[in-house]
């Protein structure tokens, strides 16, 4: 089992999230009452739906994790699946996501764009 299918495994239990289809076509996705949380495009790289006062808060931090990706002006951030320990972090910022977005939208925040996804194989419906 990929590591992504294990990742996407261990959330689907969560009560706070339910399966959905991506809004970018791509993968599977979990989404919360509030927003889409977590897409799933191939068995590396899941993409992570943050508020912009997150990605405010801990940009700092983020920047400087080796399996996490950042597009500047995109509140969707990837993670990229390579060892155990990254599922790990993916479920803590999940946590964190579905705690940014109950207070979602912030006073003057559109509504997210669609995620970063533009690489290749996704992970099948």
């Amino acid at each position: 089992m990929t590591l992504a299918l294990r990742a996407m495994t261990r959330l689907a239990n969560w009560p706070d999230l339910a399966a959905a289809l991506p809004s970018c076509g791509t993968g599977r996705a979990l989404r919360s009452e509030q927003a889409e949380i977590v897409h799933f495009h191939s068995e590396q790289d899941v993409d992570l739906h943050l508020t912009s006062r997150a990605i405010l808060r801990f940009e700092g931090y983020l920047k400087d994790v080796p399996a996490v990706h950042m597009v500047p002006g995109s509140r969707w951030v990837t993670i990229r699946l390579e060892v155990d320990s990254d599922i790990d972090l993916l479920l803590t910022l999940v946590s964190f996501a579905l705690y940014a977005h109950q207070s979602w939208p912030a006073r003057g925040e559109a509504p997210s764009p669609a995620c970063t996804e533009h690489r290749g194989m996704a992970l099948p419906l």
